[in-house]
């Protein structure tokens, strides 16, 4: 009741006239708009550029050496769908040395997944702590060498290093940290392997029993042998057009994969209790991300999923082992206009200050990104319009996306990557382009956001190809930079290069013997003078992605902080922040325990 609508937020004019008589095949989109061309008649998303804007990130992919991985997903024409939707990316500390790593998925092709070339391989990126990063893939172990998508980072067995959970186009892969720079795949034992196409996996401990559990999103049910549109395929390559042009078949019109649920047994194995949640998705919907977070506030969490062209679901958990489908009572399911929306990736974050998560998810070209402020009680109203993020936005393709507060003021500010998966788009005329800029739009009051201009040759003016991306302080100095993983091509990493004087402060939470050692499912409530900002630590999200699950704070000009910390155990506790601009390790019921001034002892941790 609560999901208000676009069109009545625009006066009663809505710029997705049309888009109620889509065809039930291909992608939800919005109708089509006119092209947005810039000075230069160049379309908006590969251009648009501003000479003399504040550069807020400087692309330093080369000088940090992530040059060295390359992308790649199917052949360069993009003909079947599982070439296109692309690969994640996580951050993480694998080391325990108090820096976090980057660990890039890989793509595939067909002819890999038959054993006539070799397979592409992810890759695990070691933080060398002066700007630059080292490839320890092959001592790690961490190779994958499968058609990847998704990547969830969480410490499963509760020992206090970070693992590594892959979803691929066939087997998944769990990976056991070992606790001396080798991971284990142990997907096999564990019980977690699936098959079929799974893509955006999380993490979350839905029992609260102290154990992670991880929930896996299934995608499109595909046959390599017999791809959509093929002669031995039951699905006509006719039927599969976009404003007219012939185009790869899907997601709608094909059989969808379902979902599943792992429940932590305790003993390094998990239970598929898929069924028994209620969240096995018996309409084998086309899930793309997935996230735990606890919506509603009754400290369980619940459990987000964003689907391609059809409703996303929002499960909400009923405290027994079980949840509730509340996907359209909430009004997460579609859009303010009650439309399906082609959802890629999904953003957690209380932008405005109020206390409660607010969800963001990507979509399509010709669609608008929604924004779904949380109203209390797990209710959700579409306030993209609102908030004035409907408009910058249709042009564009999205998939990763997060909140940040890039400048430290204090508020959430919002980034999507962006590119899109027809590769013929360059020459249909349509206003957008297959490669495309991020966007970055910053908080100006907790309801508005504007674009921020992307400046001449800054990272904001990459044109590239992106699919997942994370959000995380690489270099430890207190501002938060984006890392991106981009189709058939190299990395983006965005150093963030503001500089306003600003505070911060980042917690990295450690569980007691009742929570999860990494924490996740935490809130935490920071409060400077009137202001009260919300964090919580998560895996998943984004696109196929895991970002820091340290928490960052900007502070504005305050130079002290209150903290609360609800502990996934259902402790809370109370710590004063009187040293600010600092990384702060709180373990549960013992309070502060190390800060950045002393980096090199948070392994002992």
């Amino acid at each position: 009741m609560f999901a208000l609508s676009v069109a009545a937020a625009l006066g009663g004019f809505s710029l997705l006239r049309g888009a109620q008589t889509q065809p039930q095949s291909g992608i939800a989109s919005g109708a089509a708009h006119a092209p947005v061309l810039d000075a230069q008649h160049r379309p908006i998303t590969a251009g648009g550029f501003v000479d003399g804007a504040p550069a807020v990130f400087a692309d330093v992919t080369k000088q940090a050496d992530l040059d060295k991985f390359h992308h790649r997903s199917g052949s360069p024409e993009k003909r079947t769908i599982i070439e296109t939707p692309g690969s994640g990316v996580a951050v993480l500390d694998y080391d325990n040395d108090g820096w976090l790593d980057i660990y890039l998925v890989n793509g595939s092709t067909v002819d890999a997944l038959k054993g006539k070339e070799p397979s592409p391989r992810a890759m695990l990126l070691h933080n060398n702590h002066d700007g630059t990063f080292s490839d320890v893939t092959d001592k790690a172990g961490v190779a994958n060498e499968r058609w990847g998508f998704g990547v969830a980072i969480g410490d499963y067995d509760n020992d206090g290093w970070p693992d590594i959970y892959v979803a691929n186009f066939g087997k998944n892969r769990l990976y056991h940290n070992n606790h001396n720079g080798t991971f284990t795949d142990v997907a096999e034992k564990a019980g977690v392997t699936c098959g079929g196409w799974s893509t955006g996996p999380t993490w979350g401990d839905y029992d609260r029993d102290g154990r992670l559990d991880l929930f896996v999103p299934g995608y499109v049910h595909f046959d390599v042998d017999r791809p959509p549109g093929s002669p031995a395929s039951e699905v006509a390559a006719t039927s599969c057009q976009f404003r007219g042009v012939p185009v790869f078949c899907g997601p709608r019109g094909l059989r969808g994969e379902a979902d599943h649920l792992f429940h932590n047994n305790g003993d390094g194995t998990f239970t598929d209790v898929s069924v028994k949640a209620g969240v096995s998705d018996p309409n084998c919907y086309y899930g793309l991300a997935s996230v735990f977070v606890d919506v509603d506030d009754d400290d369980w969490p619940d459990l987000a999923v964003a689907n391609d062209s059809v409703p996303s679901y929002l499960y909400r958990n009923r405290h027994n082992g079980t949840f509730e489908d509340v996907s359209y009572m909430s009004g997460f399911a579609v859009s303010g206009e009650g439309r399906e929306q082609a959802s890629m990736g999904i953003a957690v974050g209380d932008y405005n200050r109020d206390g409660r998560v607010d969800l963001a998810v990507t979509t399509f070209s010709d669609d608008y990104k929604t924004l779904f402020r949380n109203e209390g009680d797990a209710q959700f109203s579409d306030v993209t319009a609102q908030t004035d993020l409907l408009e910058p936005a249709i042009p564009f393709l999205g998939w990763g996306i997060g909140f940040l507060d890039f400048d430290n003021d204090g508020l959430l500010d919002l980034f999507q990557a962006n590119g899109h998966v027809f590769r013929d788009v360059d020459r249909q005329g349509w206003g957008t382009t297959y490669a495309q800029r991020p966007l970055l739009f910053r908080n100006l009051d907790g309801q508005k956001f504007r674009l921020v201009p992307a400046a001449t040759g800054s990272g904001l003016a990459d044109v590239i190809t992106a699919r997942g991306a994370a959000f995380a302080d690489l270099f430890n100095d207190g501002h938060i930079d984006v890392v991106i993983n981009n189709m058939d091509s190299t990395p983006t990493l965005l150093r963030n290069m503001v500089n306003n004087g600003n505070h911060w402060i980042t917690l990295k939470l450690v569980g007691g013997p009742k929570s999860p050692r990494d924490a996740i499912g935490a809130k935490v409530f920071v409060t400077t003078g009137s202001i009260r900002q919300r964090a919580d630590v998560l895996s998943g999200g984004s696109y196929g992605s895991s970002s820091d699950q340290r928490l960052h704070f900007g502070l504005g000009s305050a130079s002290k902080a209150q903290v609360e910390i609800r502990w996934p155990s259902g402790g809370k506790e109370n710590v004063s922040v009187t040293s600010v601009d600092t990384i702060l390790t709180i373990r549960e019921g013992q309070g502060v325990i190390a800060s950045s001034h002393n980096l090199d002892h948070l392994s002992r941790y």
